[in-house]
């Protein structure tokens, strides 16, 4: 018999876990044999020692298979999907599965809740009335195939290893490993069944991994591992040095998605992201020529309303209003408090902190510090000023979305401490800073 703590001990020592080790580790995860504090050692032990590419590939493998894999026969399109590593108002799922289910495509997309600093696509769906995030895999194979994309978290069917996993994660501060990262993503996606994969891996000081060279290794880890398991990948590297967007928080973000659905205009670096990986998973599946064909048809995609039309598909067949596009604005929470962050000098925004930034969400309540926390979906933080802008002393900084009036001044003083101001601005950076594939 494999003891959980002599795993543990391996891998604190610096040893290479067998791979019977690691699917033996998931069994326990999976039957509760093993508990909450056992993964939290194991997953600082991966984050400080961590793990060679067969251990890596190892517990990928055995946490896809720690639960159903979906299989989709008779599918009339390329079934694909999308993964980011997370960012401050990266909200571009929201907008890129109904682009590309609009283009013929298929997209069972399975996504997580916030980590950390960073937000989660869930949680932003959550925010939605009545949005079933957790659909039975049976409703949720036929809404795919009904409506073209499907954005749902992890049922206790589809590598349910990871669930647990990925919620000790976020309150343990072992986020930042590339083993678990890799594992954690390519786990649900390879159970879902999809035929291709892009990556959106970011950088900066808003990403786990903020240096390029730590995020450069987690793509190829990426690539690699998908590739062994059989599955086209591709990832690119894009900045996180700012918020993706006009806006942070989960219902601000869903909000800011449909307006540009709606064709209302969004924010040129979001669509930037947008069309890239968009085109990269439309040439991929076959669906377009290249990737520059592939673009093209995601942008006519979302300036002709289809994209919009097959998101109020999806939000009405997972329970929300069948009318959400056409009144999110009625339906979506909002905060009771609405106030601006005054800059305490003039000069040009140099940097901003965009972790703590995102903190800065998080101590509003739009955020989790530990596993049982609920989300308050109605706060955040809009129209952030980003590096290179210039300002006056006193002109906002952001407008904070606040529950009360002792939330709004921490939250407050977090994003004064984020944002750098010099006299000089900073050179331009752009939102895509690399592509690699396998």
């Amino acid at each position: 018999m494999l003891l959980p703590q002599e795993i543990i001990r391996r891998k604190r020592d610096g040893c290479a876990l067998s791979g019977d080790e690691i699917r033996a580790f998931i069994a326990g995860v999976v039957s509760g044999e093993i508990s909450d504090a056992q993964i939290a050692a194991l997953a600082m032990a991966v984050h400080l020692r961590g793990m060679d590419a067969e251990e890596t590939a190892a517990l990928t493998l055995a946490m896809r298979d720690s639960g159903r894999v979906l299989a989709w026969p008779g599918m009339p399109g390329p079934v694909v999907d999308k993964h980011s590593t997370g960012g401050v108002g990266d909200k571009v799922s929201l907008l890129l599965a109904p682009i590309l289910a609009a283009c013929g495509a298929y997209v069972p997309m399975i996504s997580g809740r916030g980590l950390g600093h960073t937000g989660g696509t869930l949680d932003k769906l959550e925010s939605i009335p009545g949005y079933d995030t957790r659909p039975a895999v049976e409703r949720f194979q036929r809404i795919l195939r009904e409506v073209g994309c499907a954005i749902v978290g992890q049922t206790p069917d589809l590598a349910p290893a990871d669930g647990r996993i990925y919620a000790v994660r976020d309150v343990t501060a072992t986020v930042e490993s590339v083993p678990l990262i890799t594992a954690s993503i390519l786990a649900k996606k390879l159970a879902e069944g999809i035929e291709a994969l892009v990556m959106d891996v970011k950088v900066g000081s808003g990403a786990f991994l903020p240096e390029c060279a730590r995020a450069r290794e987690l793509a190829r880890t990426l690539v690699a591992v998908a590739a062994a398991a059989g599955l086209p990948c591709c990832a690119l590297l894009t900045d996180m040095n700012r918020v993706l967007g006009r806006t942070a928080g989960n219902a601000l973000e869903v909000a800011e998605a449909v307006r540009a659905l709606r064709g209302e205009g969004t924010d040129p670096r979001l669509e930037e992201v947008t069309f890239a990986l968009a085109g990269e998973l439309l040439a991929m599946s076959g669906l377009a020529r290249d990737v520059g064909e592939g673009r093209m048809r995601a942008q006519a995609a979302l300036s002709s309303g289809a994209a919009a039309e097959r998101f109020a598909k999806m939000v009405h067949a997972l329970g929300g209003p069948a009318d959400f596009v056409e009144s999110f604005e009625a339906q979506l929470p909002r905060a009771p408090l609405v106030r601006a962050v005054p800059a305490p000098r003039s000069g040009f925004i140099t940097a901003v902190n965009l972790r703590a930034l995102g903190l800065a969400v998080v101590a509003l309540g739009g955020g989790r510090t530990r596993v049982e926390d609920r989300i308050d979906h109605a706060v955040g933080i809009t129209d952030p000023s980003p590096p290179g802008a210039e300002i006056r002393a006193g002109d906002p900084l952001c407008v904070l979305h606040a529950r009360d009036e002792a939330r709004f001044e921490a939250a407050a003083a977090m994003v004064v401490a984020a944002c750098r101001i010099g006299d000089r601005p900073p050179p331009e950076t752009p939102v895509i800073y690399e592509r690699l594939s396998g």
